[in-house]
């Protein structure tokens, strides 16, 4: 069973930037796809970035150009690199690890664009 903790949340200003990183335990996330997505006040969980075992990174649209996703398997450890933040951005950060029979989640992390 792996376990996920997210950290790096927090209120910052529009333009601004946050870094968000997620620990395992319990399990290497070597084997793992890993992603981030969130979810903000009455709209559904949304995928942010996946980046894959051999580090393939995928965006959606809303973030291209603006987040940057990582893994450092050494470490345990995903990180989420978001630049120029708009409000729209405001949501809860998950982090996620899954595999073709698995599916993991940490508890989020809130993260606030505002001024």
């Amino acid at each position: 069973q792996v376990q996920l903790v997210e950290s790096g949340g927090g209120l910052v200003q529009p333009g601004g930037s946050l870094r968000l990183s997620c620990v395992a335990s319990g399990g290497s996330i070597g084997i793992y796809g890993m992603a981030w997505y969130r979810q903000a006040p009455g709209k559904q969980r949304e995928l942010v970035a996946s980046i894959t075992t051999v580090s393939i990174t995928n965006y959606s649209d809303s973030v291209k150009g603006r987040f940057t996703i990582s893994r450092d398997n050494a470490k345990n450890t995903v990180s989420l690199q978001m630049n120029s933040l708009k409000p729209e951005d405001t949501a809860v950060y998950y982090c996620n690890a899954h595999s073709f029979l698995t599916d993991y989640w940490g508890q989020g992390t809130q993260v606030t664009v505002s001024s």
